[in-house]
């Protein structure tokens, strides 16, 4: 796939190339007439379900509909589940802005984004959950909440929505005192999140350097794991080829074995586009249902 011109630490909001169109097209069913009959069956649908608050432009309902496949219905549903989500994580999530998690992003180097896509016009996210989190300053809800406010920038990407997203776990010099920030409520939390209220294309989930100890880590996660996201999920280890076998070394930092240079930024550099895009946040702390959380 042709490479996608893309700033340093910022987004790309512009409307989808033809290229991206195309692969719309294969992939995703995304053609003027499917596009338009469902972006206008959804907002009745929305329109109907008078439980609901959302945003009915097409741009906004793009969003649910492109990693639904363009099936209304579906779509509908995608938007019931986070709004169940949102209801059942009330206090955790309740007027969410950037501002609450800064320091999280400025002084921490947990959560970091490539700066460029791989072949495949897909982002790369990586969390370091190994030696460099340290729980008792980012506890694990904090953890979430980035996450969270990620996830919602990425959404306004047409070219994130249309090839969506892998995300690679670091596990270097994970020790007892990560473990023990990984409750099973946490953890519960995070896979219910990805699998259920995540309106974006989750293609590839890569463990990386996991040691012996992530056998802990492990167990508290695999209760919550369904079988669309057991098929997406790959340990590597410290074998790198393998991670290669799906991301080619030339889209990779030094540090995952690809011959790009080793990581030098991180949350620090992304914290001014995650801001950028407050207004947003706002707008999505009202969506859900219409009464309540």
């Amino acid at each position: 796939m042709k490479t996608i011109a893309q700033p340093p630490f910022d987004i790309v909001t512009d409307p989808a190339s033809e290229e991206l169109l195309e692969v719309s097209r294969r992939e995703l069913r995304e053609t003027p007439e499917v596009r338009e009959k469902a972006i206008k069956q959804l907002r009745e649908l929305l329109h109907n379900a008078t439980d609901l608050n959302y945003a009915d432009d097409d741009d906004f309902l793009l969003i649910f509909l492109r990693p639904c496949h363009f099936y209304p219905d579906s779509a509908l549903k995608m938007m019931r589940r986070i709004a169940d989500f949102k209801k059942n994580n009330y206090p955790l999530m309740h007027n969410l802005t950037p501002e609450d998690e800064k320091l999280s992003f400025i002084d921490h180097k947990i959560v970091n984004v490539l700066t460029n896509r791989d072949k495949k016009g897909r982002r790369i996210l990586i969390v370091s959950c190994g030696a460099v989190w340290d729980p008792k300053a980012v506890t694990a809800e904090k953890l979430f909440r980035m996450f969270y406010l990620v996830h919602l920038v990425a959404q306004l990407e047409p070219a994130t929505q249309i090839n969506g997203v892998v995300i690679v776990m670091d596990f270097e010099g994970l020790g007892l005192k990560q473990v023990r920030g990984l409750s099973p409520s946490f953890s519960k939390l995070l896979l219910t999140f990805l699998q259920e209220a995540v309106p974006l294309r989750m293609k590839e989930f890569h463990i990386l350097k996991q040691p012996y100890i992530f056998n802990m880590v492990w167990t508290l996660f695999k209760p919550f794991i369904g079988d669309k996201l057991k098929k997406r999920l790959y340990f590597h280890g410290n074998d790198m080829k393998k991670l290669h076998a799906h991301i080619d070394p030339a889209d990779l930092p030094k540090n995952y074995g690809g011959t790009r240079p080793a990581l030098d930024y991180g949350s620090r550099e992304w914290y001014p586009c995650i801001e950028k895009y407050t207004e947003h946040f706002h707008r999505w702390n009202h969506y859900g249902y219409a009464a309540g959380p």
